[in-house]
């Protein structure tokens, strides 16, 4: 009797080392397939990251087909040879500002013409570079290439000594906020629904990657900002749904004065203007004029 009992005990034994046994090669099966998922997503969305930052579509229609007659387009060549279009008008009223105009992140030029159209028709100048790589210029967008281009473009548009406000739209606040960064002569900077970081974006959005490691175009619009000396004017809408508004105020805290912040009710990440952003902007530079 002790003998049949201590062979069930023995096979009970058998039969439960096997059967961890065999779960743990699946679990180590599983561990691998589930390792080898997550490399190729992550390798995925390195490789192909800068399709997700930076959308150009479209074609670049003219300045006159758009409905701005007394707009030239520049064709612009760059210190590494790279060719970018611009759209250019000087200041219809003596003494008045020239808009620099960095746009955001999907479409081109064509598609802000009725932004540029409240600008001139407030007797301001335009200046309105388009990144390269997008539809009429050269090259491959990358942070690295897009501030270079934009400083170059600044330094050319302020050495006539006629006051310049930077103005960065979504992607464009990065860029602005790296001119303004490093030119004490900005006249004022304006940040449209502004991000703290590219890479803090990213990290929100793809809490599962180590996007500190992996992203080649961080932008970090918030350890640039505190060596801005020119006035900063940050406007975000409470409804954005690409750049939450959190991250406009945590970059109006950073930011030194003088600086403003304007939080619009209801408004989202594409309808600032039509909600007044222009208005305010000619005010905020009527209130800082000496």
């Amino acid at each position: 009797m002790a003998d049949a009992e201590t062979g069930r005990a023995g096979t009970t034994e058998h039969k439960s080392s096997g059967f961890w046994a065999k779960s743990g090669r699946w679990l180590v099966k599983l561990a691998v397939i589930v390792a080898i998922a997550y490399g190729m997503a992550a390798g995925f969305m390195y490789l192909n990251q800068r399709n997700f930052v930076f959308v150009p579509t479209g074609e670049l229609m003219t300045p006159e087909e758009r409905g701005l007659e007394n707009v030239s387009v520049e064709l612009v060549e760059m210190a590494d040879g790279t060719r970018i279009t611009a759209w250019a008008a000087d200041p219809s009223i003596e003494g008045a500002p020239t808009v620099l105009y960095f746009h955001g992140n999907s479409s081109n030029l064509s598609n802000r013409s009725e932004r540029f159209r409240q600008i001139l028709d407030s007797g301001y100048g335009l200046y309105a570079p388009t990144h390269r790589g997008y539809a009429g210029s050269e090259g491959s967008p990358s942070e690295a290439a897009l501030i270079s281009d934009a400083l170059e473009v600044y330094d050319t548009l302020s050495a006539s000594g006629a006051p310049v406000i930077v103005h960065g739209e979504s992607l464009g606040t990065g860029i602005a906020t790296a001119v303004a960064a490093v030119r004490p002569d900005v006249g004022l900077l304006v940040l449209e629904a502004p991000y703290t970081a590219l890479v803090d974006m990213a990290a929100e959005q793809y809490p599962w990657l180590p996007v500190n490691l992996l992203m080649k175009d961080p932008m970090k619009t918030r350890d640039r900002i505190a060596s801005v000396e020119a006035p900063v004017l940050v406007i975000h809408g409470t409804e954005d749904r690409v750049i939450p508004v959190e991250h406009g105020r945590k970059l109006f805290e950073i930011a030194p004065e003088p600086k403003e912040l304007l939080i619009l009710e209801g408004a989202g990440h594409g309808d600032l203007w039509k909600r007044g952003l222009w208005n305010s902007v000619q005010e905020n530079w009527a209130e800082i004029q000496p």
